[in-house]
């Protein structure tokens, strides 16, 4: 390493071009951008101006530069690389991503000349406070005009992109949070820009400012002079008095969607000529959590990572995250009953130091995906790779099996610091889906056709002691036979025996019987109920019926319905059992006589008849 020392001196006759030699053989630069002494040029200096030479460094305290000099060489900058935040930092409010409201009205103000003399931007870290209060700065001091589109070219705008515009000062307010700090900046507001148009002050982080400094720019902040404008910044706007709020153009700027940092992604990696994996950038996107700066950080982190590539193992490995295939092998293995895969999982994911926290976090988000697949399946981003395994699972689980997960999933992310320890807490949590899974698949589903009337003593608790007579029950349906063969016409009956589950058992329970010969049936769907004739679960409803009673053709089709469908009968039941156990109750001399006496109510919700 070499320095540049003062220590030799040229008197009289020195020549500046012989310290350009010097310096082009040290740091191998060209010096073209000097402009060079011609030979009837004076190479003359002023008698106490020293010139240098190199030598090694020897340690802290070498001599100065000679004034003058460094003003020659101040373009000249060892470190030629620069952070992708900073590099991609958007310059024009077209540039901005993802916060369309604020770019939208302040375009609308500059255009109509509509300018407020204080601003205020709100929001968490990395979504575009300051660079849009930048960009704001060109807008009002651009040597074209007052203008939404700063042309980027002039003094003004180059100087303000350079950090070195004169006219903008920004102030961190977390270091500047007294009185004594406030009162030079307002003190200095007063006099004139002395290049530009206008004299912005960019206050960041506002909120860590005093009281008493809040309380001092409170008039020069309601009426400042007309060519000075303040652009308040902050992530907690509810520390900043309310007297301050009231004086200012309040934006929120909101978190950033992972899609729009995704695609920005690109567009970086793109024009840095690097190549990239579109699952790697989904990861970084979604790591992000809405700031745009943690994005393009990450995005640096990930390159330097993987050796100048962005690939998804590799920034799954950087930042810890878990890779949704653990997660799908899990809700595969669930509904396989396979504790053994569930835990021999858990213990891979141990092996590899994942954290379980994230682990059951992104659980929650792949069953949230589940339940969008069984429900309203065109919701599902069509980019997903994983979107095959989540329809596979939307068919082999039932929805509430489905939001059981889900609850447990949440719970035991929740009660994770409890446990013994990270892996006890998230195997147990797995091990309960597991528990809950084999009690609904061993569990009677609900009956189809009705029971006997529900008794009272089964109903009214032990004090009661006048037992009314039962309530007629509805009309009943004949229960089914066994079939073993062809069909005879009972529904109802034969969707018990098919054993069918999730999608596919729903599909069949919303089906009324059409038309039916010896080898046609045709089943109708209410249109209410339209997006469970997908293909998927048509075909395997038709596999289902050809296997058990032999039928070789079925149709599906919308339309009006007489109301016998499997489940509107088991919904009528449901009714009709409720009514005859709320009518015994409501007839229990018991019950009547605290209604009579004690102005007592029956809440009818609480009644729940017995099975």
């Amino acid at each position: 390493m070499f320095c540049l020392s003062g220590a030799t001196l040229l008197r009289d006759n020195g020549d500046l071009r012989e310290v350009d030699k010097v310096l082009a053989s040290v740091f191998s630069i060209s010096m073209a951008g000097l402009p060079p002494l011609r030979d009837s040029e004076s190479g003359q200096v002023r008698k106490e101006a020293a010139t240098v030479i190199y030598r090694k460094c020897r340690g802290l305290g070498s001599p100065p530069f000679p004034a003058g000099f460094l003003g020659r060489y101040a373009e000249f900058n060892l470190m030629s690389y620069q952070v992708l935040a900073r590099k991609w930092r958007p310059k024009t409010f077209a540039e901005v991503v993802g916060q369309s409201h604020v770019v939208r009205a302040l375009t609308n103000a500059l255009e109509q000349q509509r300018l407020h003399h204080a601003y205020l931007f709100t929001g968490t870290r990395g979504v575009g406070k300051t660079t849009l209060a930048r960009i704001l700065a060109k807008a009002l001091n651009c040597e074209t005009g007052i203008t939404s589109t700063p042309c980027g070219q002039c003094a003004a705008c180059r100087e303000i992109d350079g950090g070195r515009f004169i006219d903008l000062l920004e102030l961190d307010a977390a270091s500047n949070t007294g009185i004594d700090n406030m009162r030079e900046v307002l003190d200095n507001a007063q006099y004139a820009p002395v290049s530009g148009r206008f004299k912005v002050y960019i206050i960041d982080e506002v909120h860590m400012l005093s009281r008493a400094a809040f309380n001092s720019m409170l008039k020069t902040l309601e009426e400042p002079p007309a060519h000075v404008k303040f652009v308040l910044a902050t992530t907690d706007p509810q520390k900043i008095p309310v007297t301050v709020l009231s004086r200012c153009l309040q934006f929120n700027l909101k978190h950033l969607p992972p899609m729009e940092i995704d695609n920005r992604l690109r567009d970086v990696l793109t024009h840095e000529a690097i190549s990239f994996e579109p699952a790697a950038l989904v990861v970084v996107a979604r790591a992000a959590q809405g700031s745009m700066r943690d994005a393009l950080s990450l995005l640096d982190q990930a390159i330097a990572f993987g050796g100048g590539r962005v690939e998804e193992a590799q920034v799954n490995d950087m930042l810890g995250t878990i890779d949704h295939d653990y997660l799908l092998g899990l809700l595969e293995a669930l509904v396989r009953h396979d504790g053994t895969a569930l835990i021999a999982a858990a213990e891979m994911m141990e092996s590899r130091n994942l954290s379980f926290d994230s682990a059951l976090q992104e659980l929650a988000t792949v069953l949230h995906r589940v339940t969008l697949a069984q429900t309203v399946p065109d919701a599902l981003d069509e980019t997903l790779p994983e979107k095959p395994r989540l329809m596979a699972l939307a068919t082999e689980l039932t929805p509430e099996e489905v939001q059981l997960f889900y609850q447990i999933a949440l719970h035991g992310r929740r009660d994770l610091a409890l446990a013994p320890d990270d892996f006890a807490g998230f195997s147990m949590t797995l091990l309960r889906m597991l528990a809950f899974t084999i009690d609904m698949q061993d569990a009677t589903p609900p009956p189809v056709h009705p029971t006997p009337t529900t008794s009272t003593n089964d109903v009214v608790t032990k004090p009661l002691s006048a037992i009314a007579p039962p309530v007629a029950s509805p009309p009943t349906v004949s229960p089914p036979t066994e079939i073993r063969a062809g069909f005879n016409g009972d529904w109802s009956a034969l969707v018990e025996q098919l054993k069918l589950s999730g999608m596919t058992r729903m599909l069949a329970q919303h089906c009324e019987i059409a038309e039916s010969t010896d080898h046609h049936l045709t089943l109708c769907v209410p249109e209410i109920h339209r997006h469970l004739l997908d293909t998927v679960f048509q075909e395997k409803l038709t596999a289902a019926l050809r296997n058990h009673c032999g039928v070789s053709k079925i149709t599906f089709r919308t339309g009006k319905i007489t109301g016998t469908t499997p489940a509107a009968l088991w919904q009528k039941e449901k009714a009709a059992r409720q009514s005859s156990a709320v009518a015994a109750i409501e007839q229990d001399q018991f019950v009547r006589d605290l209604v009579e006496h004690f102005d007592a109510r029956v809440v009818e919700s609480s009644i729940k008849p017995t099975e």
